[in-house]
């Protein structure tokens, strides 16, 4: 337990360390404005921070850094080695007064521990098998879109708002809160069925089928081969029979906002196979009753918990031919194993069917409600209404000039860096929290990160409470460097910036794609630089800033393996 508290203090101190970085980026326009004061500017991006964990619901791109690595592959000193390469990159590029990326500071540290602690162990194994090369692909990605596409955005705002046409540049952001509205209810419609991929088992099966794979390769007894084979073989059924259930289940998904959640899942169940799918759940129940995920993490570090193991893998077995019968029987039939075989107590009993209940309706309301993007459409739609309500009352109703315009912007960009700052909170504010999590998981306490962010609250306090107290106490180096280094940013270029940073995390966001908002809104301040002319943008500077962005990853890796092997010689 002593590693697990040193990864949390480590873990904030890098929250704290991220508050110099990402936190700082996203307060950075309307501090250099003078809209707000460092501590107001705190308080106000700490506060829509918070407000994010309420509108994006399922947490994707916040919880992609521990997707990245396989979790067979995550432990307590893979953990620890990311944390201490992260911590050192973030520090170093302080300094310089570089905003990196600290989510892809991260990827970068996980990464190149558990390559480094697998390869230690078996040279042998494929790259796939270790980490997700195609979300890390994503990620290196969109190191160059990202900020591409918040200066295209922040350009387009910026050219809007300075017509000199009340009607026009208004009706130009009606149009495009309509097509914003219909792209982001599309977004919804797709991580619905995202989800229900998931919870179909679609991508848990196709992994299994990717590793068998790779083992079959490997294999020489032929006896072996055919039992991978036959794994590979029911593994390609299941992918079959989950991908034609999420056939099935898509025309009633896409009727989601008019029927509701409840509709939804009762046409599934109606009206789609899911059967196996239900009955692979079980089997789930029941590797979390008997703790197969932490008695294999405690085996790993300790021979007598093989035994444990061992027994409680047998009784999963012993009981999974009962999974059919669950439906009419409920756990009753399992029970009654259990008790002749295993002596259960009423105590035992109880918390048997306590782990055990299942209503698959609910589950799948679950999971199509926390897709749902409405609460953020409209959020958009209210600042969009803001800003047309705005340019007409300023320029149509009063007299314009130019202090009542500049005022006016100084006014809108708190909405600005509100909807920054809750873009920042759904992409970037929860990562440590799952770290911490994670770290718990790996040490056999929790079956997954979910069960262990609900039992110890305070882990989203502490984590919140970190990266406040690191934008309050060092991050102005980076404000300078994004608030006047790379262009001298004026109250509308602040909002143009903020509003197109904001735009991109939401659609990034709702994608599913990690990107980081240094990127992000170091790519709109260019772009409003840029729009006043190109020599107002300091080229040298943006340079640096790309070759920083280019070497954090491959740089992170290299020190997180250099951390994890020195660890090993010492431990």
């Amino acid at each position: 337990m002593t590693f697990v508290i040193v990864i949390i203090v480590l873990a904030l101190i890098f929250d704290y360390i991220n508050g110099f970085h990402d936190a700082a980026n996203s307060i950075a326009t309307v501090v250099s404005t003078k809209v707000l004061t460092p501590f107001q500017a705190v308080l106000w991006a700490a506060f829509f921070n918070f407000v994010a964990f309420y509108i994006f619901q399922d947490h994707a791109v916040a919880n992609t850094i521990g997707k990245t690595v396989q979790k067979d592959f995550i432990t307590l000193p893979v953990i620890f080695s990311g944390l201490i390469a992260a911590i050192f990159w973030n520090l170093l590029t302080w300094w310089f007064g570089i905003p990196s990326s600290s989510s892809h500071t991260l990827i970068g540290g996980f990464a190149g521990a558990a390559i480094t602690a697998a390869f230690m162990k078996d040279t042998s194994l494929h790259i796939s098998q270790i980490i997700d090369s195609g979300k890390v692909m994503k990620t290196v990605l969109f190191i160059f879109l990202a900020p591409l596409i918040g200066m295209l955005i922040s350009m387009f705002f910026t050219i809007v708002m300075v017509h000199r046409n009340t009607w026009v540049k208004s009706g130009i952001l009606a149009l495009l809160g309509v097509g914003l509205w219909f792209m982001f209810q599309n977004f919804q419609v797709n991580k619905i069925n995202e989800n229900l991929k998931k919870f179909y088992r679609v991508e848990k099966n196709a992994k299994v089928i990717t590793d068998e794979e790779l083992k079959l390769e490997k294999a020489k007894d032929s006896e072996e081969k055919a039992k991978i084979q036959k794994k590979i073989e029911e593994a390609k059924e299941k992918v079959a029979y989950g991908e034609k259930a999420l056939s099935d289940s898509k025309a009633y998904v896409a009727l989601y906002e008019t029927k509701g959640a409840s509709w939804v899942a009762d046409s599934i169940l109606v009206h789609s196979d899911i059967k196996k799918i239900e009955v692979s759940r079980i089997g789930d129940k029941l590797n979390t009753y008997f703790k197969i995920d932490q008695l294999k993490v405690l085996s790993a570090k300790n021979d007598k918990h093989k035994v444990e193991l061992a027994l409680a893998l047998a009784a999963v077995d012993s009981l999974k031919p009962l999974a059919k019968e669950f439906h009419t029987a409920g756990p009753d039939s399992m029970i009654a194993h259990m008790i002749t075989k295993y002596n259960m107590n009423p105590a035992d009993v109880a918390k048997f069917k306590k782990v055990m209940k299942m209503d698959t309706k609910a589950d799948l309301i679950k999971e199509i409600e926390k897709s749902d993007n409405r609460t953020l459409r409209y959020f958009m739609l209210g600042a969009l209404l803001i800003f047309i309500l705005s340019f007409i009352y300023n320029e149509k109703m009063k007299e314009p000039s130019a202090g009542r315009t500049g005022s006016m912007f100084k006014k809108l960009q708190l909405l600005s860096s509100a909807g920054f700052s809750i873009g920042h909170g759904g992409n970037d504010a929860q990562k440590v929290m799952g770290i911490i999590a994670a770290a718990f998981v790996a040490n056999g306490n929790f079956v997954d990160i979910g069960t262990a962010l609900k039992e110890y609250t305070w882990i989203p306090l502490a984590c919140y409470g970190a990266i406040g107290l690191g934008t309050l106490s060092g991050g102005w180096k980076i404000v300078k460097t994004m608030g006047t280094k790379i262009t001298k940013v004026t109250p509308l270029e602040g909002v143009c910036a903020e509003t197109a940073g904001a735009t991109t995390l939401f659609l990034t966001e709702q994608m599913g794609i990690p990107v980081s908002t240094t990127h992000t809104i170091t790519g709109s301040i260019i772009g409003v630089g840029a729009i006043k002319r190109l020599s107002a943008v300091r080229w040298g500077v943006t340079v640096n800033l790309l070759w920083a962005w280019i070497l954090t990853i491959p740089i992170s890796a290299a020190l997180a393996g250099l951390v994890f092997w020195i660890y090993t010689l010492v431990s």
